[in-house]
C-alpha cells in the first residue's frame, strides 16, 4: 500500500526537487523505514489517515532505542535527514492531491549539539613544523602541506588536487577547486610561495610522476597522487613528535585557519569566501569559538572575575 506511492515520489525528487542521486536514495530508504514501522504497528493506517501521534511513535523508536530493541539509534544529523525525507513525501502527496492535510507539519527537527572543533594555536603549529625532518622527501611535503593547509584553510581534497598551474606567484594567489567543482581564489603568504618553489625545484623534481599525475604538486614516492590516508597519518605523526596531545587531523588546520581570522576580527562573509562555504551557516561555528575566547580572556584578566571585588 505505502510502497505504491514511491515511484511517483521518486520522480518528484528527481524532476521537481532536483536532488542528487545519493539524497534521493536516502529519502527513499527513510520512507521505507517509516512504512515498515507503520505496517507492523498500524496495519490499517494509510496515507490519508496517518496522524501526528503515529509519526511521533515512530520517531520515539529512533530517538529512544531502548523502547524498541530492534531499532538502532540514529545520529541527530540522520534523524534530521529522515524527517526531511518524510516531509518531502507528504509534500509530494499534497501536490498530487492524494492527501488534504500534512501530519508532518508539527514534527520538530532535533537539535544538533554545538560541538566546537579542536583547533591549534599558531605556536602549536610552529612547534609541529619545527619537529619535521625536512631533509627527507616525506618531511618536505609534510612541511609544505602544513604551511598550505594552515595558510590558506584548504580542505585535504583541495590540497591534494592542487596543480602547478594553480599557483599564481606574482598575484600571491592560488586557484582552488572546491566542493561541486566550485572555483575560488585564495591568497597565500610569500613564505609559502617560496616554499612551493623550493619544493618543486629541489624535492619533487627527483620524483618521476606517474602517467596522468604530472601536473599535481603533491606526489608520493612512486609518482602517484598523495592519498588522504597518507596526509592523515602524517599529521598524527608530526603531532606526536611535537608533543601535542590534542586529537587532531588534517581538517584541524583548516579549523585553525578560520579561528585565527575570526579572533583577529575578520568579517564573517570574507571568512566564508576564503573557506569556500556554500552557506554562511557553516562559517558561524567560528563565531562561537570567538565568543569562547572572549569569555576566557575576561575570566583571566578582568579583576571582577580574576580576583573579585577589592574591599575598600
Amino acid at each position: 500500500m505505502w510502497n505504491s506511492y514511491l515511484k511517483g515520489f521518486k520522480s518528484y525528487l528527481l524532476l521537481e526537487r532536483g536532488l542528487s542521486e545519493n539524497t534521493k536514495e536516502a529519502y527513499l530508504r527513510d520512507c521505507n523505514r517509516l512504512f515498515s514501522f507503520l505496517e507492523d504497528n498500524y496495519p490499517t493506517i494509510d496515507v490519508k489517515t496517518l496522524k501526528y501521534h503515529h509519526l511521533q511513535k515512530f520517531l520515539n523508536t529512533i530517538q529512544n532505542p531502548e523502547k524498541d530493541k530492534e531499532t538502532r539509534l540514529l545520529k541527530i544529523s540522520s534523524q534530521k535527514r529522515l524527517i526531511s525525507g518524510i516531509r518531502s513525501f507528504y509534500k509530494y502527496l499534497l501536490i498530487e492531491d492524494i492527501v488534504d492535510t500534512d501530519p508532518t507539519e508539527l514534527i520538530e527537527l532535533p537539535r544538533l549539539d554545538s560541538k566546537l572543533p579542536v583547533v591549534l594555536s599558531n605556536e602549536e603549529i610552529v612547534k609541529m613544523i619545527n619537529s619535521i625532518d625536512k631533509s627527507t622527501y616525506k618531511g618536505a611535503w609534510m612541511n609544505l602541506m602544513i604551511e598550505v593547509l594552515y595558510g590558506a584553510g584548504l580542505r585535504v581534497s583541495e590540497l591534494l588536487n592542487l596543480k602547478i598551474t594553480d599557483i599564481y606567484k606574482s598575484q600571491e594567489l592560488i586557484k582552488v577547486i572546491g566542493k561541486g567543482d566550485k572555483e575560488r581564489w585564495v591568497p597565500l603568504n610569500k613564505i609559502a610561495f617560496k616554499q612551493i618553489d623550493l619544493f618543486l625545484k629541489n624535492t619533487r623534481s627527483a620524483i618521476k610522476p606517474a602517467k596522468g599525475c604530472e601536473k599535481f604538486i603533491f606526489l608520493n614516492q612512486r609518482g602517484g597522487k598523495l592519498s588522504r590516508i597518507s596526509v592523515f597519518k602524517a599529521i598524527k605523526e608530526v603531532a606526536l613528535i611535537a608533543g601535542i596531545e590534542k586529537n587532531i587531523h588534517p581538517h584541524t588546520l583548516r579549523h585553525s585557519f578560520a579561528t585565527e581570522l575570526m579572533l583577529a576580527g575578520a568579517d564573517i562573509m570574507v571568512v566564508r569566501e576564503l573557506m569556500g562555504h556554500a552557506s554562511v551557516r557553516s562559517t558561524e561555528i567560528y563565531t562561537h569559538l570567538n565568543v569562547k575566547h572572549l569569555k576566557e580572556t575576561l575570566l583571566l584578566y578582568h579583576p571582577l572575575y580574576n580576583k573579585g571585588l577589592k574591599k575598600q
